[in-house]
């Protein structure tokens, strides 16, 4: 039996979900965005969870989207896109609804759709090391995930342009005093400080949170709506000129040459 691209673990009250892909820095395929919908759906159904820690294994939290199995597709790539995202933004839009608390434990980079995961979290950590970086324009594609919604919501719409225009890589430093993570600790004690967070709302009154959660939830508006639209942007930028050159250059390791509008 193959091993999960994502496993839920549940200790006492907590579900430990840990992205398990860490071979390939746990980048999301269609495998993993329907794991995740399966994860979020278990919490949001088991009453014993009144509280989630969600993280990466290995050395990263998320590179974001798989890329390499994107360009393996010679054709059809904008529904394989469309497919992985509608998981994806269902089990995102199940972590920001359900009555746990969810928590962020980000360990080494997230990047992409990884900063999306981080940010649809009610509360997020990283270890001292971590690094944010969105990436998506810089392969010739646009924002998934929620990120075009949360972003500006949490750090700035200024801010939050930077860092999907420019492509600025935040270290940890720089991530909390942005509000993009409320806590920064020692790699080492990453794991251990999300889980003595979550073992603290577990105790607390998991109804008045979840219902806290909707209250925020609700007064995002179109959020659900957002992440359509998203998921329709990078399915149709992922087949035009700019995609192919920019994945094909990402997988190439190698600076990409964007043609020009007239092409």
């Amino acid at each position: 039996m193959s091993t999960p691209s994502v496993q839920v673990e549940t200790r006492g009250a907590i579900a430990l979900v840990t992205l398990n892909r860490p071979d390939s820095a746990n980048t999301l395929n269609l495998e993993m965005a329907m794991d995740l919908l399966a994860a979020a759906l278990a919490c949001a159904r088991d009453s014993a969870v009144r509280a989630v820690v969600l993280t990466g294994a290995g050395r990263n939290f998320c590179f974001g989207g798989d890329l390499r199995a994107m360009a393996s597709r010679e054709r059809g790539i904008d529904d394989y896109i469309r497919e992985l995202t509608t998981y994806l933004h269902s089990a995102i839009a199940h972590f920001a609804r359900m009555d746990a608390p969810v928590i962020a434990a980000v360990n080494g980079t997230a990047a992409g759709a990884g900063v999306g995961l981080m940010a649809m979290a009610d509360l997020a950590l990283c270890a001292s090391n971590s690094k944010f970086n969105l990436a998506y324009t810089a392969a010739g594609l646009t924002p998934d995930a929620g990120t075009s919604f949360l972003l500006p919501r949490i750090v700035g719409a200024r801010r939050a342009m930077e860092l999907l225009v420019m492509n600025r890589t935040l270290l940890a430093a720089d991530a909390l005093s942005w509000g993009l993570v409320n806590e920064v600790v020692a790699e080492e004690q990453l794991l251990g400080r999300a889980l003595e967070i979550a073992d603290q709302l577990a105790k607390g009154a998991s109804r008045a949170f979840g219902a806290t959660k909707r209250l925020l939830a609700s007064s995002l508006g179109a959020f659900e709506s957002q992440m359509v639209l998203e998921s329709e942007a990078i399915a149709r930028h992922a087949v035009g000129a700019e995609g192919a050159e920019g994945i094909g250059a990402f997988l190439a390791k190698r600076k990409p040459q964007f043609p020009g509008k007239s092409s």
